[in-house]
């Protein structure tokens, strides 16, 4: 996992970001910058925007949250025009550094161009390799820069066309958004592995990681965009914006990542047509019906528990509490973490509601173990505050496989489901009284209403079941597990 010397991650996934675009309004970096703010779950290690003023770009990039930067008048006046886009990173390996921070922007023959990237490239790092033997120069370990090579070199003839060329030259997960001197380009990956939507504000455009970003501003959800889709909306000479659609990279049937709806997204967000929250909260109900137990309270895991807590508490009747309290002011550098603090880690960030578990058989909900890392921590601190039991049950399967797609989970030897022979071992190790899992297509019924389709996965699941849905070039002849491959795709991230 990533850097974390006060133990706050242990078992948390991470995705690398998210990203916003607005076209034709005079508060475009301020709209920007909202968007941004309520995109930050995606990624809190660094924000950018880039905006266009007719004549030239400008770019404010920045390490920390929206907050601590864009929501100061001087920077955002710094970041005039009619039109901006923005982006938000949780970087996943390496050094967090102000020349990974995106939007990437870049002056080509075409003119200047500005990408904002969520996803990962499968093939990021073999196109590097390709591009820096050609004599390409890179500024960046982004694998996001791979794209701005690649429309550079280019033989097509507009942007968008470049844009086009490039993007079907890489593998992996992609919603990408870019902009140009008078136009906003969205796409997704032929697989529709993360998601972006395309939203509407008074007739001006928008792209966005999620519906949310849509909320904050009052601006109005289209549609989601289409797997395999590249949306090109454009200003035109007399000031009319045009908005054209193509599907250049053949057509797929969907497979959403369905990490989102178990940690991802915002619970108030709408994903591919369904509710982040009532799908948590169906996943709890399955919980509930797959693995029962007696128990007098039961609690969530903040926050990304919580939904799932509430429906495992209304099938089965066990009183829901909040036996769990989470400060959201902790900050990665909120102390000098030296070996005599990390033990204090969890409790900076979680605290044991002694009123709501003394003396009682507790039943934790959890969206997803990773390590267990923090799992561990969090069973002792419930038994400390008096709990007479404690069984933990998860609002998804158990992780084998590790992601390359722009999730941050371990390799395979560090994941806790490969540790240990059965969920028994899992409890002991974790010290539970007992620990179940959501089953696969407990999962899928909670998403889509049906169980997996084994011929045609639904969804991108691959973490849970191997099946990658996409080719693995970085990873060619040195086995999926390799730590130094999976470390340099993820700090390409």
């Amino acid at each position: 996992m990533t850097d974390d010397p006060l133990g706050l991650h242990g078992d948390t996934l991470h995705e690398e970001c998210g990203v916003f675009g607005i076209l034709g309004h005079p508060e475009a970096a301020t709209l920007t910058a909202l968007g941004l703010h309520a995109l930050q779950h995606r990624g809190q290690e660094a924000a950018g925007i880039v905006s266009f003023d007719g004549r030239q770009f400008h770019s404010e990039r920045h390490l920390g949250l929206v907050g601590d930067h864009f929501t100061d008048p001087g920077v955002v006046k710094r970041l005039p025009g009619h039109m901006a886009m923005g982006h938000v990173r949780y970087s996943t390996t390496g050094e967090t550094i102000l020349r990974n921070v995106q939007p990437l922007f870049a002056e080509l023959e075409v003119g200047g161009i500005a990408i904002g990237h969520n996803g990962n490239f499968t093939n990021g790092l073999t196109l590097r390799r390709e591009l820096i033997a050609g004599g390409a120069i890179c500024q960046s370990t982004s694998d996001t820069e791979v794209v701005l090579h690649l429309i550079a070199r280019s033989r097509k003839k507009g942007s968008d066309e470049r844009f086009v060329d490039a993007l079907g030259q890489v593998e992996g997960a992609f919603a990408m958004v870019a902009m140009t001197r008078t136009k906003l380009i969205g796409a997704r990956d032929p697989n529709g592995i993360r998601p972006l939507v395309l939203g509407d504000l008074d007739g001006k455009p928008i792209f966005a990681s999620e519906t949310c970003a849509l909320d904050i501003i009052g601006a109005k959800f289209v549609r989601d965009v289409k797997n395999g889709e590249v949306i090109v909306a454009e200003i035109q000479a007399d000031g009319r914006i045009t908005i054209t659609s193509s599907m250049p990279f053949g057509q797929k049937p969907e497979r959403l990542c369905l990490f989102e709806y178990v940690y991802f997204a915002r619970p108030d967000s709408v994903v591919g047509g369904r509710s982040v929250y009532a799908a948590r909260k169906n996943m709890g109900i399955n919980l509930a019906k797959e693995h029962p137990v007696e128990a007098d309270v039961v609690v969530p895991v903040p926050d990304g528990g919580t939904p799932a807590a509430i429906g495992y508490a209304q099938q089965s009747g066990i009183p829901f509490e909040l036996g769990i309290i989470r400060n959201h002011y902790v900050g990665r550098t909120f102390i000098e973490p030296t070996q005599s603090i990390r033990a204090f880690g969890v409790k900076l960030k979680h605290s044991a509601n002694r009123a709501e578990i003394d003396g009682k058989r507790v039943v934790l909900i959890d969206d997803s173990i990773v390590r267990g890392t923090t799992s561990i921590k969090i069973v002792q601190m419930i038994r400390e505050a008096g709990a007479r039991e404690v069984h933990i049950r998860v609002a998804s399967p158990m992780i084998f496989h590790p992601d390359y797609y722009g999730i941050d989970t371990p390799d395979h030897d560090s994941l806790l489901a490969n540790q240990h022979a059965d969920v028994v071992a899992m409890a002991r190790y974790i010290g539970a009284d007992s620990l179940q899992f959501l089953s696969i297509d407990g999962l899928y019924q909670a998403v889509g209403g049906e169980a997996r389709n084994n011929a045609a996965p639904q969804f991108t699941d691959h973490y849970f079941t191997g099946d990658y849905p996409t080719t693995l070039t970085d990873l060619t002849g040195r086995g999926k597990s390799d730590p130094k491959t999976i470390s340099l795709m993820r700090e390409a991230s």
